[in-house]
């Protein structure tokens, strides 16, 4: 008998040198990096003329409704769909959705499916630094050839839902749509979908999830999802719809996981809940990461490396672990092959979150754009790390809790230099500032008025502490406030999308 339902559940068995003369965001690269995994290439490369075309796609696509402006119904996709054929239904699907950490347990997810021998769609959003990063094929982003094809292949069927409705379908419907025909058209025999905002009718719930996900879930886009944490969560648990599923549920709040359990009782999932089914057993931090010991739903794997950091990151970890347990129907008695789990985790990668980029001073961008997942950054900081100073490279969109972020990355961070990016939804920098100061206080916070600019800075003073603390290694840069902003700082690092 569940405590949380009263139900009865269903069991599971470098240096370089920063040159303001260049174009756009871009620095010239000198000297070293930290070695890490930087650069994940297209597997063929990609011609100006592919270029060009994939640009005109993006102008078109661009010219539809704007994701950031929701009409919720899932009327439009499922009428393209049908049109298609419902290549949605051609493959498996787990189904992640949540506020904080979706993107890179997908990630994981997808890497433990291919190291199982899967051939892996994925999809997530948004994306850093090229609309192709959206959709994944075999772990890399898909070739702008083939993501054009697919665009003109189904355009003509878009065409006809804009006119059968009387709206155009959304830039992320649209995108939604290529993912799902470019996923049959490989083929794939299993999608890690990644939900775009809420869940019930957001336009990726025309799959029927073998796997749904509902990760840790907070208090965000409340002017669509509802007030409450409780209002949140029911909008997200409705991607919960197969009674022939599995629930895999994170971390949750009490009241979030009461209404996601109580979805999943009267969908008829199964369900398995971390800190019941599954966990953390054991994280230690190791270099370039962290080590893990995890118990899943068929038993504990022990020395997993995981080349990303933070106590947010080890959860992600017993996640993607349960989800793919669930998927491939493992138990105690046909538990999965740990070396293939250990060597599923070792190749994750995560861009933008908590991203090394630059050894001297230490460098990392990260895509926080709300509270809750601040909060998850500044634990992985202080877990994980030991800067004697640590300043702040901070830029917010207009539409997020910028006080919000700011209070929960204070204790971790000695200065802040307030910028703003190049979206035209991004909080002017100076509205950003008088933010700032008031939780940071004034000489905690400087301004300046671009990306490059604004990283110069933070360098110069991040640099200071050397006469303080004699190492350089006791310094660092933190660059985040928005997806945004990482993507410009990833282009700004040289670093190619993945």
């Amino acid at each position: 008998m569940s405590e949380d339902t009263g139900h009865d559940l269903p069991e599971l068995p470098e240096h370089f040198d920063i040159s303001l003369e260049e174009t756009g965001l871009r620095l010239n690269l000198g000297g070293h990096g930290d070695g890490g995994s930087d650069e994940v290439r297209p597997a063929r490369p990609v011609s100006d003329r592919e270029r060009v075309a994939l640009a005109r796609v993006e102008e078109e696509l661009a010219a539809r409704w704007p994701e950031n402006k929701i009409d919720p119904t899932l009327e439009r996709v499922d009428y393209v769909m049908d049109l298609l054929g419902s290549p949605q239904r051609s493959y498996k699907v787990i189904h992640v959705a949540g506020t904080n950490g979706k993107t890179s347990t997908v990630r994981m997810i997808d890497s433990l499916l291919r190291s199982f021998g899967h051939r892996v769609g994925r999809t997530s959003s948004p994306h850093l630094q090229t609309v192709t990063e959206r959709i994944a094929i075999d772990g890399e982003p898909i070739h702008p050839a083939d993501f054009v094809r697919i665009y003109e292949e189904i355009s003509p069927y878009f065409e006809m839902a804009d006119a059968h409705f009387g709206q155009p379908l959304s830039y992320f419907e649209a995108l939604s749509c290529i993912a799902f025909a470019a996923f049959a058209d490989a083929p794939v025999d299993v999608a890690v979908v990644e939900v775009g905002l809420g869940g019930r009718w957001d336009a990726t719930n025309v799959v029927s999830a073998d796997v749904s996900v509902i990760m840790p879930i907070g208090l965000d886009h409340m002017e669509y999802l509802g007030d409450t944490i409780e209002d949140i969560a029911e909008e997200k648990a409705g991607i919960i719809t197969n009674p022939d599923s599995v629930t895999i549920i994170g971390e949750q709040e009490p009241e979030a996981k009461r209404v996601i359990l109580e979805r999943a009782v009267e969908v008829g999932s199964a369900v398995a809940r971390f800190g019941r089914e599954f966990s953390v057993v054991e994280a230690g931090v190791a270099v370039g990461g962290q080590s893990l010991t995890l118990a899943g739903l068929s038993g504990e794997v022990s020395e997993v490396f995981l080349p990303l950091s933070g106590p947010h990151q080890a959860h992600n970890a017993a996640v993607a672990l349960a989800a793919v347990e669930a998927f491939s129907g493992a138990s105690a008695q046909r538990p999965l092959d740990a070396a293939a789990v250990r060597d599923g985790f070792a190749a994750v990668t995560s861009p933008g979150r908590l991203e090394r980029v630059r050894a001297t001073p230490t460098t990392f961008i990260d895509a926080t754009h709300n509270p809750h997942g601040a909060r998850a950054l500044a634990l992985a900081l202080s877990t994980d790390f030991n800067f004697a100073r640590l300043v702040g490279v901070i830029a917010v969109l207009g539409d997020k809790d910028a006080a919000g972020i700011l209070r929960a990355l204070e204790p971790v961070l000695t200065e802040v230099v307030i910028t703003q990016n190049t979206s035209p939804r991004a909080l002017d920098a100076y509205e950003l500032a008088d933010i700032a100061r008031d939780v940071f206080g004034d000489e905690r916070v400087h301004i300046a008025g671009n990306l490059v600019a604004a990283y110069e800075l933070a360098v110069e003073l991040a640099e200071d502490a050397l006469a303080e603390v004699g190492v350089q290694s006791g310094s660092g840069v933190l660059i985040t406030g928005s997806v945004v902003t990482a993507g410009e700082a990833r282009t700004m690092f040289g670093k190619e999308p993945q």
